[in-house]
């Protein structure tokens, strides 16, 4: 039996600032319509539907013009909602980052990025997803079309992957701080450290870290792993809200996605760091 979590928040607030024109948010989901998307018998959560007109309104709220739309585990690879989602939202504003195994072929990915499909999603923490020992070999195969690979996975695992990330020859993208919590050591985890290494090799990371914090709201504890990512690659960091931020059982709080955005804020000062983090490196990953 899966369980149920929360769905967003009614109400956003708006950031206390003011994001440069074209920022993109590099990693969100769409669940539903269930009578059009059916869940995955194999999924680990069960999420309450987060359409596309609601998703409008948050980018709206934020000042956010652009998105990346991670296909989420509760889908398995079935892609259709997070290809659909890039029709309704436009080609010229959105990329979907997708989840397949070894059976997909050359032309099954390339139809899915004709579609605006630029990454594949590998997921350890949710599950129902792609196995990681296919790590190397569908790596050679996203090369090969000018594709990433994005990686979700605990801090444990950024140690031990360590070494095969690092001789991928497609561009990494690691998730959520590299999957680190401040109440396991934070900067000074192993998989921290692991992921500043790859970080310092080429890979690239999402700052997207309301699940690394040990306090919550205002998730400000996590501003040094922040700033230590950026000053790692600043030129290879990008930023995502994890809306509709799935799998937040009670009493985890739903985090406000203007607070996210503020946060990125102190993190990244100075207007050419926001701009960088928001619009330069997202075009030059997503193709935008």
């Amino acid at each position: 039996m899966t369980r149920p979590c929360p769905g967003p928040l009614a109400v956003t607030s708006k950031p206390g600032w003011i994001p440069p024109p074209g920022g993109v948010d590099c990693h969100m989901h769409i669940f539903g319509p269930y009578d059009r998307y059916p869940l995955s018998p194999g999924r680990g959560y069960t999420p309450p539907e987060a359409s596309i007109a609601m998703y409008r309104e948050l980018l709206a709220t934020l000042g956010l013009s652009r998105t990346v739309i991670v296909q989420p585990s509760i889908y398995g690879t079935d892609n259709a909602v997070t290809l659909d989602a890039v029709a309704a939202l436009g080609r010229a504003n959105a990329r979907a980052v997708v989840v397949v195994d070894d059976s997909f072929d050359h032309a099954a990915l390339g139809a899915m990025g004709e579609r605006g499909a630029c990454g594949v999603r590998f997921n350890a923490v949710s599950g129902n997803g792609t196995p990681l020992e296919q790590l190397e070999a569908l790596g050679e195969r996203l090369a090969s079309l000018g594709w990433h690979l994005q990686l979700y996975a605990h801090d444990r695992e950024m140690v031990a992957l360590e070494p095969v990330l690092a001789r991928l020859p497609c561009p990494v993208v690691i998730d959520h701080m590299g999957g680190v919590k401040l109440a396991e050591g934070g900067a000074a985890n192993p998989g921290f450290k692991a992921m500043l290494r790859l970080l310092e090799k080429g890979a690239w990371a999402k700052l997207c870290g309301y699940r690394s914090s040990a306090a919550g709201a205002p998730y400000t504890d996590v501003a040094d792993m922040a700033r230590t990512m950026i000053a790692a690659a600043p030129d290879r960091c990008v930023w995502g809200t994890d809306w509709p931020h799935p799998s937040m059982w009670p009493p985890l709080q739903v985090p406000d996605d203007g607070v996210l955005l503020d946060r990125l804020a102190d993190w990244a000062p100075s207007e050419a760091m926001r701009r960088a983090i928001l619009i330069d490196n997202p075009v030059r990953l997503y193709g935008f």
